[in-house]
């Protein structure tokens, strides 16, 4: 698929100027629908790149799974497994670099999603990576300390009798409210910073000020679709960690294209 402003140059890449902050389209709901398909058919047509990447994903949720239950780190069990979303954009990179390639007619094998660490926006595309890194770290850190005040000083020695406190009595579903609410506010801050961001450094040498202005620009001239875009992720990687993660070798690499093709409907240069 191409858009009005799509250029490259001979290598693919932009020069190492630069780029002007770009202007912002409003997009509709008919666009979420059209980058979802464009990130469909890009799956399709790079499938062995996409699941072999994406099973990186089941496997470290699986990691995560053995490690909080093997070390009484029960509590933590959800918070990883729903904060590991929130580096999402830092795993889908060499998705934009496939879909990018193939919008611009090039060579889109597998092998061009490593392009990323010779592109002149790789320092920023790694700090703009440790910027979310850091918030997962924080938002486990939040949510620990959420347990430890609705549960202080409880220790697990059962399960089954730790998700019945949990389920049945005031001090639990005090836990899950503050949890879903600091959840909720750590999402919206990783989509805000990191939807727009990352795809705009793969495209362009954009620098890493640019990248996050332009980010929170389209998310505030956006507001109704970049919330409905954030509940389709959600809920799309909510199935794709059934069965145990496995459905997440689909579902990252198909986010990861339609979230450039998003990109390319916002973001006008």
């Amino acid at each position: 698929m191409a858009y009005p402003d799509a250029a490259g140059s001979a290598a693919g890449y932009e020069s190492a100027v630069p780029s002007p902050a770009p202007a912002i389209r409003r997009i509709g709901m008919a666009d979420l629908g059209a980058a979802l398909k464009a990130g469909w058919e890009d799956f399709l047509a790079r499938p062995s790149f996409a699941v072999f990447v994406a099973l990186i994903y089941p496997i470290v949720g699986l990691f995560l799974l053995l490690y909080t239950v093997g070390y009484d780190f029960f509590p933590l069990l959800f918070p990883l497994a729903a904060g590991f979303a929130l580096l999402g954009p830092v795993a889908a990179v060499g998705f934009y670099e496939i879909s990018r390639r193939r919008e611009q007619g090039l060579d889109s094998s597998w092998r061009h999603a490593l392009d990323v660490f010779r592109s002149p926006s790789f320092v920023p595309i790694a700090a703009l990576a440790g910027w979310l890194a850091a918030l997962f770290i924080l938002w486990l850190f939040t949510a620990w300390m959420i347990y430890q005040w609705c549960f202080p000083g409880q220790q697990i020695t059962d399960i089954p009798a730790f998700l019945g406190e949990v389920l049945t009595t005031a001090a639990g579903w005090k836990m899950m409210l503050a949890g879903n609410l600091a959840g909720l506010a750590f999402a919206v801050a990783a989509l805000v910073l990191g939807a727009v961001s990352f795809p705009l450094l793969v495209d362009k040498d954009a620098g890493f000020d640019t990248a996050l202005r332009t980010s929170v620009r389209a998310a505030a001239a956006n507001p109704a679709a970049m919330a409905a875009w954030g509940a389709i992720v959600a809920g799309l990687l909510v199935l794709g960690t059934l069965p145990l993660f496995m459905g997440l070798a689909v579902v990252l690499p198909v986010l990861g294209h339609a979230t450039w093709h998003l990109y390319r409907r916002i973001v006008a240069w």
